[in-house]
């Protein structure tokens, strides 16, 4: 479908105008629908959290999550993809990302093998190996791609470790779901793809590219709502051994740590907990497992001096 020189590839009207549509059309009838529908997989959502994304995906717009690591803001993404029953397209940022590893690159190989078969035959020109067939598709142009016949969740997983020149990319794919290739000209999506980007704050997000977002701040969880998301993805955890813990992780988070820990470590934890036979915390236990929730070891040292002991007493389980 694509042709060399500054062609437009497109879905045509019918796709653009399918394009301008939010991608939850029909599939949730508001946002305590969608924060129901959340839970029931697992994932507890709060109000402002599910009506940001109920807007994002009526009104066509990226949302952009920000939290410290291990809040949920990945699994979100993934969690949403199985309730669409679509496509989870994930683009992992990293420090040096380009183009050719976040949208496209030329087959270059294969390229130079048809060159050369056709010099050996003395036909065809250069402008025909730059055509879809030797176009290979990263995870943004393939969010885009308007063969689909539905459309994707597309994940931009932890924006700040890229570099900010990348940022500037992303604003025309943001603000009208395209990617314009040189060679080929305009790829628009036919359906535009649910985009959720996650940052960690270890930098700014540049505002180019919030003022294309809708933006949501994800905290860590209150002890219920943490106890909630234990007892869900920890099957047959009792509520008293999870009360402990998310009582520990609460006052561990008030602690000037290297890393505080997440809601990740919290299922991390409690998951051995369960495969230890361990029924009720005590110090000892939270200092023998600190390396299921605690990743640097200065923080397992502190914890060990003392500090696991007054957090037990503090929660009213020393």
């Amino acid at each position: 479908m694509g042709v060399g020189g500054g062609s437009n590839v497109s879905a045509g009207a019918d796709s653009a105008k399918a394009a301008s549509q939010g991608v939850t059309h029909g599939a949730f009838e508001s946002a305590e629908h969608l924060q129901r529908a959340l839970a029931a997989r697992g994932y507890i959502a709060d109000e402002a959290l599910s009506i940001s994304l109920f807007l994002a995906g009526k009104l066509g717009r990226p949302l952009l999550l920000e939290g410290a690591p291990g809040v949920g803001k990945t699994e979100l993404a993934k969690v949403v993809s199985q309730l669409l029953d679509t496509d989870l397209i994930r683009l992992q940022c990293h420090e040096g990302l380009d183009l050719s590893q976040a949208a496209y690159e030329w087959n270059y190989p294969r390229q130079l093998l048809e060159l050369q078969a056709q010099r050996g035959a003395a036909r065809g020109s250069v402008a025909e190996l730059f055509t879809e067939a030797y176009l290979l598709r990263r995870p943004l142009l393939a969010a885009i791609d308007p063969l689909r016949t539905r459309a994707p969740v597309l994940l931009i997983d932890e924006l700040d470790r890229a570099d900010e020149e990348f940022e500037s990319f992303l604003l025309e794919l943001l603000s009208d779901f395209q990617i314009t290739i040189p060679e080929l000209g305009t790829i628009r999506a036919a359906f535009r793809p649910l985009v959720l980007l996650t940052s960690n704050r270890t930098r700014e997000v540049h505002d180019a590219l919030k003022r294309r977002c809708l933006y949501h701040w994800i905290d860590y969880p209150t002890v219920e709502q943490e106890i909630a998301i234990l007892c869900r993805k920890v099957p047959g955890l009792s509520e008293q051994l999870g009360r402990q813990i998310a009582e520990l992780m609460q006052g561990l988070r008030r602690v000037d740590l290297y890393k505080l820990p997440g809601v990740a470590e919290s299922i991390d934890w409690a998951e051995a907990l369960q495969q230890l036979a361990v029924e009720r915390l005590d110090a000892s236990q939270v200092e023998r497992t600190a390396g299921c929730f605690l990743k640097h070891q200065d923080d397992i040292e502190r914890l060990r001096s003392g500090l696991a002991q007054h957090l037990l007493e503090a929660a009213g389980a020393g």
